[in-house]
């Protein structure tokens, strides 16, 4: 399965984080199938590719919970519902 999760960088205590689709079983630095976004928690700063979420969301990835209250925030689920095609 497809999970889109947060995968770490940045310097000790420091850390921000890309937002990446990858296999579930991959571990949390390794090598994304998509990078689709970046997320700073310290300034709450937050990038996302809405089209690329969206894509992978209707093909089924699952987001992790901090993920998914990020999307929320932003508004990307309801364009996934929108898109649905009928």
């Amino acid at each position: 399965m497809i999970k889109i999760r947060l995968k770490r960088f940045g310097k000790k205590k420091e850390v921000s984080y890309r937002i990446v689709a990858m296999p579930s079983t991959t571990r949390r630095d390794g090598r994304p199938l998509e990078e689709l976004g970046f997320y700073n928690p310290r300034n709450d700063e937050i990038r996302l590719d809405v089209p690329g979420l969206v894509k992978r969301l209707q093909q089924g990835a699952q987001p992790t919970e901090t993920v998914r209250r990020i999307l929320e925030k932003a508004n990307v689920f309801e364009q996934v519902n929108a898109r649905t095609p009928s």
